[in-house]
């Protein structure tokens, strides 16, 4: 409906003076009907005459049409005070303002899905505590807690005073081989250690310091709020504070000493991998042709948002082939890509969405490995992560692909896999200005691998800088660890934990060019200066939705 921002303001005037005449009038008929009311009976009784009512009947008639007045004005003023909005036109700007990062504090509360900081019930409040408290006890900071047991789930604890750290961290479980069976089912029975994290998280019990594993798990937190973080884990486990800690210490023991994605994906980055393809070794040359060749290629890639405002990852099925790419290279692009699509994560969004375009699949595409462990990082590394995964265009013979596939998946990531046949239905989930032409939509995209930058890297030798900002990270952890220890011993209501993860967010973002290697998204100006995003680089806010978030 066309109009300007003078129509805009003749209409407010019109609607405020239509409420405030409708109050006007609602005062004079209410003090008529008082009038009316307590007046005499225009006829009095005579005496003789025969009686049928007290009220003369234009008295009665009277009544009845200030009553009736009275009930209109009423009812017209509390509508137009209910609706002031009944275009709907307030739902549309508040989807496009989420987008934006634009709505105000008390908006992106009510926008907050549950289980998320701001978002609790009193119960889920608790295992975020006793979750705490565990978590505390393996990183060695020193606490007070109550080791209250809640819903028949305890918090692991060392029962006994350590004599050492490292005894501590092996007592969290030793007095309770019953307690760590059960941490590893959940309460319907179906098993939760199908990747063997129980195993991984014994070992990381054995073989890292608490420092170590406490450096570990801030390396991970990054720009997130440490809360969310660890309510990432509990969803995933079902609020089993057990389960979810051994999920947790395992990720943390896969992410230091198997994949290394902090002190080698991520740090090293593009611009490593195209100098490894000018090694003279030939197992390093090989390595950096294979993961530079997935990302000229555009094998799988980031672009644009869905329509809650999720990053959208889109794979190109048919630009795989078994056997192209080593195993390796596979691995470490899918967690990189995966890693890189988490800096595009603010609140109230905390999931992604994959879209799979089977454009021109074939059976010679398949390769079963790559896609178990992209399911294992999903479910295993990258708890509560995928907000959708959506199967476009996926022809006869994936039908009994899919039925293999989805026996491996988790029933709650299975529910989240939709089949999308042409772009009508894509656009169920995305709108379909924001679907790039190649896949049937209309906005004029096409991607293209800009090469890494001669010295885009070179804060990262700016050691001194460097330094100065991990100080105050560590001040920050440690603030944010006393504010935690003080909510889990009930000696506060841990309400600085929001304005503390606020600023180690921003730490974050002046520590990133000391510790992540630009990207293709940061070259592109996808990811800006302090952690500024813009899903539509260049294209006009008006068309494009022009998804500008700062951090939160």
């Amino acid at each position: 409906m066309p109009g300007t921002e003078h129509d805009g303001d003749t209409m407010h005037q019109s609607t405020s003076g239509h409420h405030l005449g409708l109050r006007n009038n609602h005062k004079q008929l209410l003090s008529a009907h008082r009038i009316f009311c307590a007046a005499p009976p225009i006829q009095r009784l005579r005496p003789g005459r025969p009686t049928h009512s007290a009220i003369d009947p234009i008295t009665l008639l009277a009544t009845a049409a200030i009553s009736a007045g009275i009930a209109y004005f009423a009812t017209a003023y509390i509508d137009i005070e209910k609706n002031t909005d009944p275009t709907g036109a307030a739902e549309v700007a508040d989807e496009a303002q989420v987008a934006r990062g634009e709505l105000e504090a008390d908006d992106m509360a009510a926008q907050i899905p549950p289980g998320r900081p701001g978002n609790l019930t009193p119960d889920q409040e608790v295992k975020l505590r006793e979750m705490w408290s565990a978590t505390l006890d393996v990183f060695g900071v020193a606490h007070e807690t109550d080791h209250t047991e809640s819903n028949g789930t305890s918090t692991p604890s060392s029962e006994a005073a350590p004599e050492t750290k490292k005894k501590s961290r092996m007592s969290l479980f030793g007095k309770k081989k019953n307690r760590l069976s059960t941490a590893s089912t959940t309460s319907d029975g179906d098993t939760n250690d199908k990747y063997g994290q129980t195993k991984e998280f014994q070992q990381a019990l054995a073989s890292q310091t608490p420092e170590q594993l406490r450096e570990a798990f801030w390396s991970m937190t990054k720009h997130d709020h440490p809360d969310a973080l660890l309510l990432r884990f509990l969803r995933a486990r079902k609020w089993d504070v057990q389960a979810a800690l051994i999920m947790l210490v395992s990720t943390m023991q896969w992410r230091s000493t198997e994949m290394h994605v902090d002190d080698s994906i991520m740090s090293q980055g593009e611009s490593h991998a195209l100098s490894e393809t000018l090694s003279s070794n030939a197992a390093e040359k090989k390595e950096g042709a294979d993961f530079m060749a997935q990302l000229r290629m555009g094998k799988s890639f980031l672009h644009g948002t869905d329509k809650d405002g999720r990053a959208c990852c889109y794979v190109r099925v048919k630009l795989h082939r078994q056997g192209e790419q080593s195993e390796r290279s596979l691995e470490r692009f899918t967690v990189y890509t995966i890693e890189t699509a988490r800096m595009m994560l603010r609140p109230p969004v905390d999931t992604a969405t994959i879209v799979f375009d089977m454009t021109g699949f074939s059976m010679a595409n398949m390769d079963y490995t790559p896609v178990k462990f992209m399911i294992k990082c999903f479910e295993a590394n990258y708890p509560e992560s995928l907000g959708s995964v959506l199967v476009y265009k996926s022809p006869w013979i994936f039908q009994g692909v899919w039925k293999i596939i989805k026996g491996w998946l988790d029933p709650v990531v299975a529910a989240k896999v939709h089949f999308a046949g042409d772009v009508d239905e894509l656009s169920q989930w995305i709108s379909k200005a924001q679907i790039p032409k190649e896949l049937g939509g209309n906005e004029d995209w096409t991607y293209s691998y800009v090469e890494p930058i001669e010295g885009e890297n070179k804060a990262m030798s700016d050691t001194a800088s460097r330094d100065q900002v991990l100080a105050e990270r560590k001040e920050l952890v440690s603030s944010y660890e006393h504010e935690v220890s003080s909510w889990v011993a009930g000696e506060g209501s841990g309400e600085g934990r929001s304005r503390i993860a606020q600023r180690l967010a921003e730490n974050y973002w002046r520590a990133d060019p000391f510790l992540r290697a630009k990207s293709l998204y940061d070259r592109t100006g996808v990811i800006g200066q302090g952690g500024r995003l813009d899903f539509y680089p260049g294209a006009a806010s008006a068309s494009s939705g022009g998804h500008h978030d700062e951090v939160d």
